[in-house]
């Protein structure tokens, strides 16, 4: 895969291994919000088990509840993300990232609350209890890379880093000194690691 490129209106422009699916589960960003945060996600469903088409149905609002129990406990959320890449390296498109996904939830940056106004949202098909895959990791970093090149994105965090009363992911081990180094941010940049 070479370099990925948006749009004027915030989509990627095609590529290998990108897909677009329209989320439904997106608004405006407030008047004079740019997204200068990247928050990074990882996500399964059912919990723990990859591949199949169940993101992508809950991000489209069209989730087979009947075919996990577990499916019944999310079947009323309306959420999405602007990106979700694959364990293969497929990165799905759901929302243009000059909009606001619902992504981030209850959550707080530097004192400043409510990120979904200011970020943009990477799921990671993953846990928090296994490595993510070598190519998940490339394209993560080239599609920061992208997105740095549009955005003034100061900074990037983890989804428990803005929600850590709720959220645990990406999780002990998604690998910060990696994808620091292969997507070119700087230590300041990053969360501060333990």
């Amino acid at each position: 895969m070479s370099h990925l490129h948006l749009d004027r209106h915030g989509w990627l422009k095609p590529a290998p291994q990108v897909r677009k699916v329209p989320s439904p589960n997106f608004n405006e960003r407030p008047t004079g919000h740019l997204a200068r945060l990247l928050v990074i996600h990882n996500i399964s469903l059912p919990p723990f088990v990859f591949g199949g088409p169940y993101i992508e149905q809950l991000f489209t609002n069209r989730l087979e509840i009947d075919y996990h129990p577990f499916f019944k406990e999310i079947a009323h959320l309306r959420v999405s993300a602007h990106f979700l890449i694959r364990r293969d390296g497929e990165i799905i498109q759901f929302v243009s990232t000059d909009k606001r996904a619902w992504h981030a939830g209850i959550s707080c940056f530097e004192g400043i609350e409510s990120c979904n106004d200011f970020s943009i949202g990477i799921e990671l098909e993953g846990s928090d209890f296994e490595p993510f895959t070598d190519i998940q990791y490339q394209r993560l970093a080239k599609l920061s890379l992208c997105l740095k090149s549009r955005y003034p994105l100061r900074a990037v965090r983890g989804h428990e880093h803005i929600a850590p009363a709720r959220k645990t992911d990406p999780g002990p081990f998604f690998d910060w000194t990696r994808y620091r180094k292969e997507a070119k941010w700087t230590w300041r940049e990053l969360p501060h690691l333990q």
